[in-house]
């Protein structure tokens, strides 16, 4: 399914649902009109990658995306089922989900007033998939076969094969509608601009310092814009300078970069301790794996992968590193996402059992300890990857059985040693693309899977992928995924450590955040608004 790695975003969340034959939201078609809110500051350690959607796959780039473009669908607060935004409808044309239409809302521009049309909307399909940017989501649309526009407004789609999926996939930032007068057909845009037709327009960009938005006063879809503008400052891994910066009131709001260890004290503090400052927590389906090369000398024997099954400690992981702020995984699709099951908690419990551990590599003749290095990278899977590491190599290390050490490397080097199959086992994390199991479990046991581990599931790649996939009712896909986990709990090509939690934390005078971190992977500017402090 997937032809291609994804390197950007491999770090969450989710839940499950699918669209078909919706009518448009009924939001404001006068944007201008909520632009009396206060503007937003808001700070974050994440990077914004990209400004071209046909190139940024990573949360920074996409946060962008959803705000400054629009897509066909899009996610509503709240919910995991995509409806309209730039289209008034959209349904498959067949029973076997292979024939996508949609048909565009009346009087859509860009912000550079130019008309949006199914030509932009074919056109900005056809591009990401043309450039095929290493760095960009074209794998998510691989599934295209081709495009028809019959007039200006009616957007037809043929699919390779079938996929209930893909109204959630043009519903994510790679589905974000760029004019093709602006953008060129096989190239990406290298001047940091971003023209769209979503709630905001993109004034300035610079990658170091900050990205300042305004309300896009054309805009034409169901979002009720609460605030006058945004201006997104970026601390570039500065943890404690975010931290000081809220507290100082220098921005309004943190999201995505605070250290646990900060948020687990605030949301432990008084009401006088917080200082005005309050924690947010929404809903989140970010994940973090062990993975483990089966190819590898060491890694590669399932007794080894058996018995560090056996013996990592979740609960410590998530008390002593993770302060709380993320809980135990036992399962490759996280809870609350349809087709959850606990497959590890079943096969291998959730305390650690030196006694299956050894038992396991006993049956294999493995007598001595077990030499064996952890791969992680410091930044782009969260600042408590390689604390998380060490104690991971401390707890089985403790039980006598191995040897365990642990180094870590940036991410470019990362990844290369990685394809190279350097790595025995290493840390792969992940934000969704969409809410779906599918994305939980296509990218990393498809063809072309992101792991770049060297395993292959005849049942999974030929028969589970493709059914589920095809399946228009998402919540008869249940068995279906129960069996590949099962199949993955058995087989072990990754083990699942946890899943997080999304926290803002923000000025007292700030409101309407609970309504953007929720299970879409969408953070929506237009949902949060500012009154006055006294």
């Amino acid at each position: 399914m997937r032809a291609r790695k994804r390197h950007q975003w491999l770090a969450a969340l989710l839940g499950a649902g699918l669209a078909a034959g919706l009518l448009a939201g009924c939001g404001s078609d006068d944007a201008d009109a909520a632009a009396t809110g206060q503007p937003i500051v808001m700070g974050m350690t994440d990077e914004v990658l990209a400004t071209d959607p046909a190139s940024g796959y990573d949360p920074g780039s996409w946060l962008v995306f959803n705000n400054v473009f629009q897509s066909l669908m899009s996610f509503p607060r709240g919910g995991t089922t995509p409806e309209p935004e730039a289209a008034k409808r959209c349904s498959f044309q067949d029973s076997s989900s292979r024939v996508y239409k949609c048909e565009l809302q009346d009087g859509l521009r860009f912000t550079n007033g130019n008309p949006l049309t199914s030509e932009d909307v074919a056109f900005s399909f056809r591009r990401t998939l043309k450039i095929n940017d290493k760095a960009g989501p074209a794998v998510m649309l691989s599934s295209i076969k081709d495009i028809r526009t019959p007039d200006e407004k009616t957007v037809v789609f043929r699919l390779k094969t079938p996929d209930a999926t893909f109204p959630m996939k043009i519903a994510s930032g790679a589905g974000s509608i760029v004019d093709h007068r602006e953008y060129k057909a096989d190239e990406l845009r290298t001047d940091g601009k971003a023209v769209g037709s979503g709630v905001y327009r993109m004034d300035s960009f610079d990658p170091e310092k900050e990205a300042k938005f305004s309300v896009n006063p054309d805009y034409k879809g169901p979002a009720e814009v609460q605030n006058s503008g945004m201006t997104m400052k970026f601390f570039q891994g500065d943890q404690r300078g975010l931290k000081k910066a809220v507290e100082d009131g220098s921005v309004d709001l943190a999201y995505r970069g605070l250290a646990m260890k900060d948020i687990a004290d605030l949301e432990a503090a008084t009401t006088d301790d917080k200082q005005g400052i309050e924690v947010v927590e929404g809903t989140s389906a970010e994940v973090q794996h062990l993975v483990f090369n089966v190819k590898h000398p060491v890694a590669g024997k399932l007794a080894v992968r058996k018995a560090l099954a056996f013996l990592i400690d979740r609960q410590a992981l998530v008390r002593d590193v993770y302060e709380r702020t993320a809980k135990p995984l036992y399962s490759i699709v996280p809870a609350g996402i349809t087709g959850h099951n606990t497959a590890f908690f079943d096969t291998y419990g959730d305390r650690p059992q030196r006694d299956k551990a050894e038992a396991a590599l006993r049956s294999a003749g493995i007598y001595d300890k077990v030499k064996l290095t952890l791969w992680a990278t410091p930044v782009r899977y969260g600042p408590g990857t390689v604390p998380a590491f060490k104690e991971i190599a401390q707890q089985l290390n403790a039980s006598g059985l191995f040897d365990a050490t642990v180094e870590s490397a940036g991410l470019e080097k990362y990844e290369k040693g990685i394809e190279r199959g350097k790595y025995g086992v290493y840390v792969k994390g992940w934000v969704p693309d969409y809410p779906d199991p599918d994305n939980f479990t296509a990218p990393f046991f498809g063809h072309g899977n992101v792991l770049a581990n060297h395993y292959d599931s005849e049942r999974i790649i030929k028969q589970l992928i493709p059914t589920t996939a095809a399946e228009s009712n998402r919540a008869a896909t249940d068995a279906s995924f129960h069996e590949l986990q099962n199949i993955v709990a058995d087989e072990l090509p990754m083990l699942p450590l946890w899943q997080g939690k999304q926290y803002a934390v923000a000025r007292e005078n700030i409101s309407g955040l609970e309504w953007t971190l929720d299970a879409s992977t969408v953070f929506r500017f237009w949902e949060i608004s500012k009154s006055t402090e006294e």
